[in-house]
Parts: structure tokens; C-alpha cells; sequence
């Protein structure tokens, strides 16, 4: 049987699949509903002091007659008080003790009124606190969000104004809005926090109406950068989640969050060691009952692997993350047609012909143009497999048994420096590979 149930930082949750602090998760009635269907934790849309919102405040991305691949916000925190919003939570905890409820919380940087918040966040009953140091909109220019996010010394003094008082977990909930993700981690551990989550949305501008000339959406003839979520986001997510889970000095658990739609997105997240993982931008899109389909499927999954607990895959693909310089440089791959399958679009020999290795030729067969990779010339770059429409059209086949092993670390050290283009020709004709 499989067991989905997990612990985060002292989080507990049946499943790990969490709403994350949002609209979807603003009021009592939405986070029971949510959970009526399955959902196994929410954190609360960030509380603080109440603010206005603006009108036409989203805005998206479609491409290809997809649907928001993207999501760009102004939304701020939570327009209802503290109080109202505290009695929701203590009264939704009643009704769902299993669930984990975490108070995300946001307000002026002031010890006072931090101790006072969070001593009332736990007074009603909050499994844990997520510090929103992320919201890169609204809230920012008021000193607050990833105005804290980055910068590292505010990020530990405010986590340690928190940890001083609290005697729940404490979550802190990372911009993505700076050059090195690991900076303001190792800042939330000084400050003593539980565990890490990410990632919050990116500063972006969603695009210019070419008529008016207006920053859309518009407010007014105005708008501006908001932040973007969604699966456009996701492989950011995943690197910056993988930075937090590779790094020695931080060692937290983590929340991962970042262009989560469905239950493969969930996994990879697992997998690049997230413990629990929440989602907005899918939700907002197709509605609640999507965790259906991300506990069935992950369970399928788990099953037909052979694993009986998340513990057990946490963190598996971690080792398979290296630098450049640690990479197999005489490893050879090269593209392979199946003829059967192409649809004669010439996709693969447009791209490679005039962006990629010129290895592709356009080849008279049976009444028919077929592109055929020259094998000789074949860099294995892998572009003509990005671009076929056809799924397994072309493949990337290795050429070589594995044997052979040589990384740039490696190279470095056997050839005089600084390296010249015809110390790297003689090792490729030593090695028999054709790097160009």
C-alpha cells in the first residue's frame, strides 16, 4: 500500500499536495471546499494589515491556443482583517484536524508587531507559519515582500523576531527575484527557521497593447511588473528548489511550489527533494478537484515503481545534478529518423540547417523528400528531437558503450594551458569524437 501521508518541518499533511497562499485560498469556505475533495494542507492567503486591490489585476500568457502557460498578478495580501481572518482558521482547523493550516503572514518590519501576529496566528490553532518574504508587487514598495527577500540580513533578523516567540514551525518563503537563491536560504536558517519554501513569482511585465501603447492589463491607462507564476515558471522552480536541496549550510526541509499543474510536475519536485508541494496558477485555471488526479496518479506511479513512501524517492534525482565540468565529454549520441513515423514537415532540416550542425539532408525516397541524419556529422545536439512534432519520431541514439570517460575537470589537467583550438582538435581525433 502506498502511504502518501508526509512531514514537513513538523507539518503534518495525508498528502503533500498543498494549496499555496493565493486566491484560491483567501477565505474558510474556499479551503474547505478544497479539502473536501482532497487537498492535504493550505497556506492561508497572506494576512497582515488590510490592503485595496486594483481592478483587471491579472493577466496571462496563452501560446499556440494553450491557455496560461502563464500568470502575471498585482494582487496584494488579503483585503480582510486579521481577526476575521484568524477565526476562519481556527474554526477550519476544528473542522479539518488532519489538515495542515499554515498562517502566512506579512507585516511592517517591527519586532512588536511581529511577536503579536504570530502569537495569534498560534492562539488560533495554525499547524505553522510560511514569512511571505516573496511578493514582488504592491507590497515591496512598502518595504515589505522581496524587499526583505533580498536582502539577506533582513531576511535572518525578521526569521529571528518570528522563532523568538513562535512554538509552531516556521516557514520562509523565498523570492525568486535575486542572482543566487541560496543566499537568502542560508540567511532563513541563521534566523532559525524550520524549513524553506519556494518559489514565490517572478518580477515580470506581461506584455504592450500595440494600438494604445498601454502595459496590459490596464488600470486606468496604467499598469505595470507583476508577479508571474504558472508552467511557464516551472524549470526555474526546479533549479532554484534543487540550489536549496544541494546546499550544506541550509538543510531544511522544503515547500516547493512553482508551475505545479499536474501530478508529473509534482514528482520531479519530490524527486529534486521537496517534501510537500503547493499549488496556485493550475488551480486557479481548472479548479479544486485537480488533486484527484495528483493523488491518483502519483499513487499509479509509486505503485508501479515498487515504492511504498515519499520518503523513499525524496530527493533520488539530486545525483544526477553536476556541473558542466564534471560531464562525460566523450559520450556520443547522435539523432536517428524513423521514416515510418515522419510526416515529411521538414522541421529538423530547417532547424539544423540554418541554426544548428548542417547534418540533415533532404533525401529523395519512394516518390518522397525524407530527412536523413549524416551520421558522421551528427553532434548529438538534440534540437531536430525538440522540434518534431511527432512523439519518438526522432530519437537520440548512443553510439558509443560507456566505456570511455572524460570530463573538462579531467581534460584540463593532461593538456597544456591555456588551451589552444589545436590542443582540443588532437584530443577529439585521439578520442575519435568531433566536438565542433
Amino acid at each position: 500500500m502506498v502511504d502518501l501521508r508526509i512531514n514537513c518541518a513538523g507539518i503534518t499533511s495525508p498528502n503533500p499536495f498543498w494549496l499555496a497562499s493565493a486566491p484560491p485560498t483567501n477565505s474558510g469556505y474556499q479551503i474547505c471546499k478544497a479539502f473536501e475533495v482532497g487537498w492535504g494542507g493550505a497556506v492561508w492567503k497572506t494576512i497582515g494589515a488590510p490592503v485595496m486591490n486594483v481592478v483587471n489585476r491579472y493577466g496571462a500568457v496563452d501560446f499556440n491556443g494553450q491557455k496560461i502557460i502563464g500568470l502575471n498578478n498585482i494582487e496584494l495580501i488579503s483585503d480582510r482583517s486579521i481577526e476575521i481572518n484568524l477565526k476562519e482558521i481556527a474554526e477550519t482547523k476544528k473542522l479539518w484536524p488532519d489538515r495542515a493550516i499554515v498562517a502566512s503572514l506579512m507585516v511592517e518590519s517591527d519586532r512588536k508587531i511581529w511577536h503579536d501576529i504570530v502569537k495569534r496566528t498560534i492562539d488560533a490553532g495554525a499547524d505553522g507559519i510560511e514569512l511571505n518574504y516573496g511578493c514582488p508587487h504592491g507590497m515591496s514598495e512598502r518595504g515589505m515582500g522581496s524587499a526583505v527577500g533580498q536582502v539577506p540580513e533582513y531576511c535572518t533578523m525578521i526569521t529571528e523576531w518570528v522563532t523568538e516567540v513562535s512554538t509552531i514551525p516556521v516557514l520562509v518563503k523565498l523570492t525568486p527575484n535575486v542572482t543566487d537563491i541560496r543566499f537568502p536560504g542560508r540567511a532563513a536558517k541563521k534566523g532559525n527557521a524550520n524549513g524553506i519554501s519556494l518559489i514565490n513569482t517572478i518580477n515580470t511585465i506581461i506584455g504592450v497593447d500595440l494600438d494604445t501603447f498601454q502595459i496590459e492589463p490596464s488600470r486606468g491607462g496604467k499598469g505595470g511588473h507583476g508577479g508571474y507564476a504558472g508552467p511557464a515558471i516551472k524549470p526555474i522552480a526546479l533549479n532554484m528548489v534543487s540550489e536549496i536541496a544541494r546546499d550544506p549550510e541550509i538543510n531544511l526541509p522544503i515547500s516547493a511550489m512553482g508551475g505545479i499543474s499536474n501530478w508529473k510536475d509534482a514528482l520531479e519536485f519530490i524527486l529534486l527533494g521537496a517534501t510537500s508541494v503547493q499549488v496556485c496558477t493550475a488551480v486557479m485555471h481548472y479548479g479544486f478537484r485537480i488533486v484527484e488526479d495528483m493523488i491518483d496518479g502519483t499513487t499509479n506511479w509509486m505503485e508501479e515503481k515498487g515504492y511504498t513512501s515519499l520518503d523513499q524517492i525524496r530527493g533520488k534525482a539530486l545525483a544526477n545534478i553536476a556541473n558542466f565540468g564534471d560531464m562525460n565529454l566523450l559520450s556520443k549520441h547522435i539523432a536517428h529518423i524513423d521514416a515510418g513515423k515522419c510526416i515529411h514537415c521538414n522541421l529538423c532540416y530547417i532547424a539544423c540547417e540554418d541554426t544548428a550542425h548542417q547534418c540533415i539532408d533532404l533525401v529523395q525516397k519512394k516518390g518522397k523528400i525524407q530527412p536523413t541524419v549524416r551520421e558522421s556529422d551528427c553532434v548529438g545536439c538534440r534540437l531536430c528531437y525538440i522540434v518534431c512534432p511527432v512523439d519518438h519520431c526522432i530519437t537520440m541514439v548512443q553510439k558509443d558503450n560507456g566505456a570511455q570517460s572524460k570530463t573538462w575537470n579531467e581534460l584540463v589537467k593532461e593538456l597544456p594551458q591555456p588551451l589552444s583550438i589545436e590542443d582540443l582538435r588532437k584530443f577529439q581525433h585521439k578520442h575519435g569524437i568531433d566536438v565542433h
